[in-house]
């Protein structure tokens, strides 16, 4: 294990923003995370686990203690003994999550080819039940390697012990802060179609005598993203963010008519989309846009990134102070108006 003392985290994320670390770690085996755990209870120093930055807001004043990165690598491929024919993928938390994803579709393994283009760390995947265009990682996740810091153990979680909602897991509700991520397993189909479920998804298919495959599934997904600001890309003005920022809101039937009203008294119609209405789940970008925050919005510092209404992005010079305060305004308007209160999607560390 190296540690390092004083090391900026800003440069480690997406957004490109925080303060330093006190120590530092870059795990890249069980035995540096087992070793990096062990010092911070030695010291007594708070603990925090940093994976590939994409979903983090880190403090202006830093980290007071030990950020341990998680670098393991590896990505282990193994067909299924049993009848179901699915292939198994073994993948270590400090793999790109795109790599894995490429590598997937490149096996022609369905499953996970939605979530192209999606920054950051494998083991940041299951965390959040990460999302995207009709596909969670939930979908397809048949376990999780963990080390319990509850007595040392390293343990296997099975898909039903993370208990996956939306945007939710053990990992961030109720078991917050026990586990460390260190390997995933996914279970993907062989042969299998790709999901096209989204509008953006089936209008860049549409017209076409034959069905896509993965690949071009893949590649429609990130050309996608891309227009949306929300592939990382060196040099793209929108593209230092930390991904969407908000939530999409989950309502009762009672808040959806709530909703319908305040929006017919502004002659204006709530959006229906067949994929978020199968979870009860309204459009977080189209309340923020229809609060006054257009795409586009903000200083020459902090603002709403122009292609895309959920993503705050530093413009340059940025500061963590800048971000929430931004945000704050965001929730504020947005709970005045539309009376939803809009959930934050990335990590806030060091707040």
């Amino acid at each position: 294990m190296l540690l390092q003392e004083n090391i900026p985290l800003a440069p480690l994320t997406t957004i490109k923003i925080g303060g330093p670390a006190k120590y530092f770690v870059d795990a890249s085996s069980i035995a540096d995370v087992q070793e990096a755990v062990s010092f911070s209870r030695s010291r007594d120093l708070p603990l925090f686990v940093l994976g590939g930055g994409s979903n983090l807001v880190v403090a202006d004043a830093g980290w007071p203690g030990l950020a341990l990165k998680i670098a393991i690598p590896g990505i282990d491929q193994a067909s299924s003994p049993d009848e179901d024919a699915k292939v198994h993928f073994d993948v270590g938390a400090g793999e790109s999550w795109d790599k894995f994803v490429s590598r997937a579709v490149v096996a022609r393994c369905a499953g996970v080819e939605c979530l192209s283009g999606i920054p950051g760390s494998v083991g940041g995947t299951p965390v959040q039940n990460v999302g995207a265009y009709g596909q969670e990682v939930s979908d397809t996740i048949a376990a999780v390697q963990v080390l319990d810091l509850k007595d040392g153990q390293i343990r296997e979680l099975c898909r039903e012990a993370c208990e996956f909602s939306y945007r939710t897991s053990i990992f961030n509700s109720t078991q917050h802060g026990r586990f460390i991520i260190l390997r995933v397993t996914y279970t993907l189909t062989p042969g299998g179609k790709p999901h096209i479920a989204y509008a953006d998804l089936k209008r860049q298919f549409a017209g076409r005598d034959t069905p896509p495959d993965l690949s071009e599934t893949r590649e429609a997904i990130r050309y996608i993203r891309a227009l949306k600001g929300m592939l990382i890309v060196p040099g793209d003005p929108d593209g230092q963010s930390a991904g969407s920022f908000f939530k999409n809101p989950v309502l009762s039937g009672e808040q959806h008519e709530d909703l319908k009203v305040r929006a017919a008294a502004r002659r204006l119609t709530v959006p229906s989309y067949p994929a978020l209405e199968t979870h009860q789940k309204i459009s977080a970008a189209w309340l923020v846009e229809h609060s006054g925050f257009a795409k586009g919005y903000g200083s020459d510092r902090v603002g709403i990134s122009t292609r895309h209404a959920l993503a705050i992005v530093n413009r340059g010079g940025a500061t963590a102070a800048d971000v929430v305060t931004l945000k704050e305004q965001i929730q504020q308007r947005v709970q005045e108006i539309w009376g939803i209160r809009l959930e934050p999607e990335p990590v806030m560390v060091g707040f």
